[in-house]
């Protein structure tokens, strides 16, 4: 099969796996819950929901859950991204161009320019948006009444919201990384749909390297498949579903080649730094956005990795994880160090 074949498939195998319900929606017990009172609310009251606003960090369910806000209220959906929406025509046009009751998905709505999300204002307020034709003082403005809709913004930086967008959605709700568990679910559904067999402990050998997001767990089980596959094994366990994913170069941690580098080169070449962010990503190839945004967050996350003003810095648990005995001043630089990202977070230079 041809990769462009092969392709097409991918993304259905991944949309049927999606949960068309929150009856089905596994985790996330909180937002849940509230999200189903404010539906089930809205369905009494015959009108729309309220806008909702999902945060979280990236495969953690935020495009699913504006589907599934969608089928519960029994409307169609729009889907759109802030990167498309860069004019206030861009967002007029699709605004214009809703039916009564549409839900608007809008992903990364923290990245839309500013005069298309100072018009989202009265759009989301009102249903009412205002055409300027013409220009100079010529120009007028043509008020155009907008059908009642919901809007369900995603984004994975919720600090970057101007609050008067983030004070007009009637609904926040905050996505965390899953519980190993919680992931163990997600992915005996998945294999159910895909006709995988799986045992308790092939599916906690997956969960434990998914890094808490349904999304990557779902991933490495398609990639287990293709290994049992290739190897005509019927029925996964630990042993198979490791040998897969070592194969794959993800580790009991959940670290890839990517991440494994960076601790590799901040321990050999910086002797555990601190290292500039900069400097790091030279030495591993990588763009610095690269390594700030994809590895650095999880090493964090997993104690790792630590920031300093300095600097990056490997942790004691980096050392041990990577099978290298910890020099003494790297002891005495783990220790000045902070695993977070707080306040004594500075932009190190290099």
């Amino acid at each position: 099969m041809t990769a462009s074949a092969s392709e097409p498939e991918e993304r259905a195998l991944e949309a049927a796996l999606r949960p068309k319900n929150l009856d089905d929606f596994v985790g996330q017990q909180r937002v849940r819950r509230q999200l189903s009172l404010v539906l089930e609310a809205s369905k009494i009251r015959g009108r729309t929901a309220d806008h909702v606003l999902l945060s979280g960090p990236p495969g953690l369910g935020k495009t699913t859950l504006a589907m599934i806000i969608a089928a519960e209220m029994n409307a169609p959906l729009r889907i759109s991204s802030g990167p498309a929406i860069q004019h206030a025509g861009d967002l007029a046009a699709i605004l214009s161009s809703l039916s009564e009751g549409e839900v608007l998905f809008l992903d990364e709505i923290h990245r839309m320019s500013r005069p298309a999300e100072e018009m989202l204002y009265m759009a989301m307020e009102d249903f009412r948006v205002d055409i300027v034709v013409g220009k100079g003082a010529g120009a007028t403005a043509i008020p155009l009444e907008l059908p009642p809709f919901t809007l369900v913004g995603a984004t994975t930086r919720a600090g970057l919201l101007p609050g008067p967008l983030r004070d007009r959605f009637g609904f926040t709700g905050h996505l965390e990384f899953y519980a190993t568990a919680e992931l163990e679910l997600v992915l005996r559904r998945s294999a159910m749909l895909m006709d995988m067999k799986v045992n308790s402990a092939g599916f906690a050998e997956v969960a434990g390297r998914s890094r808490g997001t349904p999304r990557i767990a779902n991933r490495l089980l398609r990639r287990v498949r293709d290994w049992a596959l290739v190897h005509g094994i019927e029925q996964i366990d630990a042993r198979g579903a490791s040998e897969a994913l070592d194969m794959y170069e993800v580790d009991a941690r959940g670290l890839d080649r990517l991440d494994r580098n960076v601790l590799h080169a901040l321990c050999t070449k910086f002797g555990g730094g601190p290292v500039g962010l900069s400097t790091l990503a030279i030495a591993v190839g990588e763009e610095t956005e690269t390594v700030e945004t994809v590895a650095e967050p999880y090493l964090v996350r997993e104690g790792l990795l630590g920031r300093t003003p300095r600097g990056r810095i490997a942790t004691a648990a980096a050392w041990a994880h990577m099978g290298l005995a910890m020099p003494a001043n790297a002891v005495l630089a783990a220790g000045q160090g902070t695993l977070g990202f707080g306040p004594d977070d500075g932009d190190d230079q290099d």
